[in-house]
């Protein structure tokens, strides 16, 4: 089981577009991918159509059950996406919480490995999608995480998130002596515009080798997709989001 954690402390930079692609291409490889939705906001499982605040079960039942977490348990957490071998952990706003809950006590932050690695024969993969807030959730995710998947939007203001994400990755890094494998992926490319251009170039020179080489490229079926509450490489499998993101996808899994 490879688990990937997509985290960035900036919203609206991709990082639900790109759990949901990288998903859909894996499972639709036949790999057996769950979604693991730790954001309260819940944006990944609105997506699917599952209203968080009609759960009675969702990754908030890992955090305040993990000891006693069992497999009949776990199934009643896990929905079925309209993708075969894509299943999904949905949140709920409850999750919003569980920093002043869990804060205070020892071995909080690794909550979601520790159950994960009991469910590991279950899944090929499980990719992440974080808060855009450091908090207990975000370090969970990333503690969990084989591989860090930060999705950068090709501008300025998004560069300056970045920073941060970076910052806490080195604290983090250094109170849990685990290093990281991260890749930075510029998302919502415009090759039209001088802004993408630079903020592209600007990447590369401050981050290097962490930057993938590639783009994700502005592309209206993404919206398009979300609407039918379908993966983009479901609804519209020729299109060129879909074609970058097959080619993240390799860069991924030869890195």
């Amino acid at each position: 089981m490879k688990v990937w954690t997509v985290a960035n402390q900036k919203g609206g930079v991709g990082k639900t577009t790109s759990v949901i692609t990288l998903g859909a291409i894996l499972a639709l490889k036949g790999k057996k991918v769950l979604m693991l939705d730790t954001d309260p906001h819940a944006s990944l499982s609105y997506y699917f159509g599952i209203d968080s605040e009609e759960l009675t079960h969702s990754v908030y039942d890992v955090f305040l059950h993990s000891d006693s977490m069992d497999q009949e348990h776990w199934q009643k957490c896990v929905w079925q996406s309209p993708v075969p071998n894509l299943s999904i952990l949905p949140a709920t706003m409850a999750m919003a919480t569980l920093d002043g809950i869990l804060s205070k006590k020892s071995g909080m932050g690794l909550i979601i490995k520790k159950t994960l690695n009991k469910f590991a024969s279950d899944y090929d993969y499980v990719l992440i999608d974080c808060p855009p807030v450091l908090g207990v959730l975000m370090v969970n995710a990333l503690a969990a995480s084989d591989k860090v998947l930060i999705p950068v939007q090709t501008e300025c203001m998004a560069l300056k998130g970045l920073e941060r994400m970076h910052r806490t990755m080195q604290l983090i890094k250094t109170s849990q002596a685990k290093k990281y494998d991260v890749c930075i992926i510029p998302t919502m490319y415009d090759k039209r515009t001088r802004a993408s251009i630079v903020a592209y170039r600007e990447l590369q020179s401050t981050y290097g080798d962490q930057v993938w080489e590639g783009v994700i490229p502005i592309d209206t079926k993404f919206r398009n997709a979300s609407m039918e509450k379908l993966p983009l490489p479901i609804y519209a499998k020729g299109a060129r989001g879909v074609y970058a993101y097959n080619e993240l996808l390799k860069s991924l899994e030869n890195n």
